[in-house]
């Protein structure tokens, strides 16, 4: 069984209730008590994942509560090492926001200067201007700034690759999801996830042209990846770059 199961970063767009986040419970794993995400619906099957969020079960929607902790506790030497892993790796990659400080964007840097001001940020030549008082929380005014950034630049590649399909461009949604770089609906449109800014324009075209391509094909067929490549001919070297990216993304 593979346990450590990766949550596909492509998706369809799926009904609102199959989105929430599980409801968070704790289990004891030897000397620890470990935080971790339940989510019940229709599976045959038992199943953890971790990521930067902690630990998350999938479980039937008819097992006790005690069937699921006694599953996690036999993988509980599994449990510990991937959560500590994590949490290296997630200080490693994490941002911190301070004048002078370097961000990542669109596969190059920008630099934050940070003044005094009303919580308001500005671009001044290619700089992040984060105008704070003294209480703000600058991290949260960079990442408002990067996902304005990220819904300009977005809109104007969608509208690019939807003409080239003869197609009205779809509205845009930012998403914050920790798993997956974008879903598609025909009936709300196009969500991508705001940190793709941090990329280069390759990779986010690579995205645009996948979420798109759904439109013509809701799935992942053939005649889906002919749409692909008519519209992104370097999408394999592309898909594998952007997994590369996904394991140096940095966190904001």
């Amino acid at each position: 069984m593979n346990l450590f199961e990766q949550l596909p970063l492509f998706r369809i767009a799926e009904p609102p209730d199959k989105a929430g986040g599980g409801r968070q419970r704790y289990v004891q794993l030897g000397a620890r008590v470990i935080a971790y995400r339940l989510r019940q619906g229709k599976r045959r099957r038992l199943s953890m994942t971790i990521d930067e969020r902690g630990l998350c079960v999938g479980a039937p929607l008819r097992i006790a509560l005690k069937e699921i902790e006694s599953f996690i506790a036999s993988h509980g030497a599994w449990v510990h090492k991937k959560l500590d892993e994590y949490a290296v790796s997630h200080a490693r990659r994490h941002l911190s926001v301070r004048d002078g400080a370097r961000l990542p964007l669109l596969g190059g840097e920008t630099s934050v200067r940070i003044v005094a001001g009303a919580n308001r940020v500005s671009w001044d030549n290619g700089t992040l201007v984060l105008k704070a008082r003294p209480d703000a929380d600058c991290e949260a005014l960079a990442r408002r700034a990067l996902q304005r950034h990220a819904a300009l630049v977005f809109a104007e590649r969608i509208a690019h690759y939807a003409q080239r399909l003869g197609r009205t461009a779809p509205p845009l949604r930012l998403s914050s999801a920790r798993t997956r770089w974008g879903s598609c609906s025909e009936k709300t449109g196009i969500r991508l996830n705001w940190r793709l800014i941090h990329l280069p324009l390759a990779l986010i075209d690579y995205v645009v042209a996948h979420e798109l391509a759904h439109l013509v094909e809701m799935n992942h067929s053939p005649r889906f990846w002919a749409v692909v490549e008519g519209l992104c001919p370097d999408w394999r070297e592309l898909r594998r770059a952007l997994k590369d990216g996904a394991a140096q993304m940095p966190i904001l």
